[in-house]
């Protein structure tokens, strides 16, 4: 397996989503070559999918499993499960499953994390108090000693584009205050780092996005890249770090341009999800930059409209998967 000899674990994410139907669907597709993954969540929810499961004592047995079966760490549901409708009583069991995983990676039984797409109403109605996966994650490794600058950065992949955030999901009107020369310095280190621990990418290449149009014309279309970034960007080349200057974002990410970098760095939330969606609607992966664990998502959420239909696509699940298992390879290897 590519993964090595530990699983990743699996999040089962919202049990009423597409999560289930999708973890089978990736499950038939890499049952073969791996990577190999254990399942932290519900073995009965698993087992109405159509797939063979089989519940496995702890994550080390999952290997042995993966061939013939889904491995499930069972953590039944309180309540039943009716696709398309969350039940709230049930958020406990999805943040539980969460750091279950976590805690495996984090103990070595598990070479990385995968999170399976959760439903962010009912957690909050049941005192979840984190905007999402990246911050929930981030805080359960907060005290976990961590070899490099620290994130979370989140960052999307498809094809051969990593498109990396330096504000998420912040409103439009709030995203020039936010950028600020820190974060887009803290941001770049994440990602240069993470470009070779994880990705086994010797020498880095990193392009900046602008913020305004034709990255500010001179001052006459914004101050942001004169005031803020150029400034930042070219600190960041002081300490060996090969980034652009703020480059426009209608040239930055056609075929040639994506060729001459290795991840951008992406201003706000649309500036980066619609060049990765476009180029692979399906495939996106949302992966978690800067924390002691790797971790992986699908780049999609729960499906409501479709959940037990039976039409979920699992393709980015599975991009997820095999990501996920190619940055534990590299970090295990330990080159960088």
């Amino acid at each position: 397996m590519t993964a090595g000899p530990a699983p990743l674990a699996l999040s089962m994410g919202e049990p009423a989503g597409v999560g289930p139907e999708i973890i089978a669907g990736a499950w038939s597709a890499l049952r073969t070559e791996g990577p190999a993954f254990v399942v932290v969540g519900d073995a009965a929810l698993m087992r109405a999918q159509g797939q063979p499961v089989e519940t496995v004592l702890s994550a080390s047995d999952a290997a042995a499993v993966f061939g013939r079966a889904i491995p499930v760490l069972d953590s039944p549901l309180p309540a039943p499960v009716t696709p398309g409708r969350p039940e709230p009583a049930n958020a406990g069991a999805v943040a539980d499953w969460i750091e279950q995983a976590v805690n495996l990676a984090l103990s070595g039984e598990a070479c990385g994390v995968v999170t399976a797409p959760i439903a962010k109403a009912p957690l909050y109605a049941a005192g979840f108090r984190f905007p999402g996966h990246t911050e929930f994650i981030a805080e359960l490794t907060a005290d976990v000693p961590f070899a490099g600058t620290r994130g979370p950065v989140m960052m999307l992949t498809a094809k051969d584009l990593r498109a990396c955030l330096v504000t998420i999901h912040a409103p439009l009107a709030e995203v020039p205050e936010l950028v600020t020369a820190e974060r887009v310095m803290r941001t770049a280190r994440v990602v240069h780092e993470a470009m070779k621990r994880d990705f086994g990418i010797a020498a880095p290449r990193l392009a900046l996005a602008a913020l305004n149009p034709h990255a500010g014309e001179g001052g006459a279309i914004g101050l942001e890249e004169i005031e803020v970034l150029i400034p930042a960007a070219a600190a960041l080349r002081a300490e060996g770090i090969a980034i652009s200057d703020p480059r426009p974002a209608d040239t930055l990410f056609h075929d040639a341009a994506r060729a001459t970098y290795d991840a951008v760095l992406c201003l706000y939330h649309d500036q980066a999800l619609i060049p990765v969606k476009t180029l692979d609607f399906w495939g996106g992966v949302n992966t978690t930059l800067g924390l002691p664990v790797v971790r992986t998502s699908p780049d999609h959420g729960t499906g409501f409209d479709i959940a037990g239909k039976g039409v979920a696509r699992a393709d980015s699940l599975i991009a997820a998967v095999r990501l996920a298992g190619e940055m534990a390879g590299k970090r295990v290897a330990g080159d960088w």
